[in-house]
């Protein structure tokens, strides 16, 4: 999903210094772990975004070279070169921000060989802190970054923990019930794009493999299932019982980018009490909407929306969450934080155009 950069980077990395100008100045960005998916997708979106500047764009195995020559479609968007150093002199490498986009295990590590000022804001798309029991790093704590569950600790973070893309898009379908107490057994299957995968070869990679071809894999054993139940246990009625696990079976799509998510459970409440309960929970939340017509993966791809859908046959109820794995499931989320940390409008930078035809 993202560059694993697996060699030494020892150095040192500085806050940017606070304009007296206040909330004319654009926040200061420096990315870890450029050339892969995730790091990608940043620097589509903050090439663009009226409140933040790219300092830098970490890549070793890349260094030198135009981030065009990696992302080609940003040929004449971009001059930005990636380098394979930290420290760049004259104040180039000072930031607000630092995006961590490496592989999982990574973002940690990178943290314990480099030095970064306490000052420096961090959002980690890895899964280095995303449980409570891994919060904790250092001088460092991490806030889950959902926002749509946690945006007012977002507002007040210094480090976010990004959530996996899988666990977005599950965790928006069910929260409303979770808080509503009304949980019970869940079983769930969603369907991914490619790029779920990262960049890294694979047999299930190519496309001789891929194409007119699906698999399930990691049934039941889905690494994002724990941060979806501390998530949903989280937002539970105080008085309520420890929630049930989740029952997911996650597979392998032929398309590149997108999730598709159905999850299934008892309820007694009507659709139209549903539809109420759930335009409630998300009113004021910009990125999560609610329909009643039939959702499809081409209405959020390239988006940073999730959209929900309930239907209801006699008890059981099904609930459809779409959304982009690569955005609101990673780097869209991303900035969406990084706003909510800086005071930013939450959409700025982030009002895209879906794939629709």
């Amino acid at each position: 999903m993202t560059e694993n950069n697996k060699n030494d980077m020892k150095s040192g990395l500085g806050a940017a210094v606070a304009s007296p100008l206040g909330g004319s100045r654009k926040e200061a960005v420096g990315i870890i772990g450029g050339a892969g998916y995730t790091g990608g997708e940043l620097i589509r979106l903050l090439i663009n975004h009226p409140h933040a500047e790219i300092k830098f764009i970490h890549s070793r195995s890349n260094a030198g070279k135009l981030v065009s020559t990696v992302h080609q479609d940003l040929i004449g968007e971009t001059e930005l070169k990636f380098t394979d150093s930290l420290s760049f002199g004259e104040g180039r490498g000072e930031v607000d921000v630092l995006f961590l986009c490496l592989g999982h295990g990574e973002s940690k590590k990178f943290l314990t060989e480099n030095k970064i000022d306490d000052n420096v804001k961090v959002i980690d798309l890895a899964n280095d802190f995303r449980l409570q029991q891994n919060a904790s790093f250092e001088n460092r704590r991490f806030i889950y970054g959902l926002p749509e569950l946690n945006r007012e600790q977002i507002q007040s973070a210094n480090n976010i923990a990004n959530p996996g893309c899988f666990a977005t898009t599950i965790q928006l379908g069910l929260l409303p019930l979770a808080k509503a107490g009304l949980l019970k057994e869940v079983y769930t299957t969603g369907i991914t794009g490619s790029t779920g995968a990262g960049q890294s070869l694979a047999a299930t990679s190519h496309f001789s493999w891929r194409a007119n071809n699906i698999q399930a894999y990691k049934t039941l054993s889905h690494q994002h299932v724990p941060e979806i139940m501390e998530s949903l246990n989280q937002i539970k009625p105080f008085n309520h019982s420890t929630i049930e696990p989740l029952h997911f079976v996650p597979w392998r799509g032929d398309f590149t980018r997108g999730i598709f998510i159905s999850s299934q459970l008892q309820c007694d409440k009507s659709l139209e009490e549903l539809h109420t309960l759930y335009q409630d929970f998300y009113k004021g939340h910009p990125f999560t909407h609610i329909t009643q017509e039939p959702v499809f993966l081409k209405q959020v791809v390239n988006t940073n929306k999730c959209v929900i859908q309930l239907e209801k046959v006699g008890k059981q109820l099904v609930v459809h969450s779409v959304a982009d794995n690569l955005l609101k499931g990673a780097s869209g989320q991303a900035v969406q934080n990084m706003n909510l940390m800086f005071g930013i409008e939450e959409t700025a930078g982030l009002k895209l155009k879906a794939n629709y035809f």
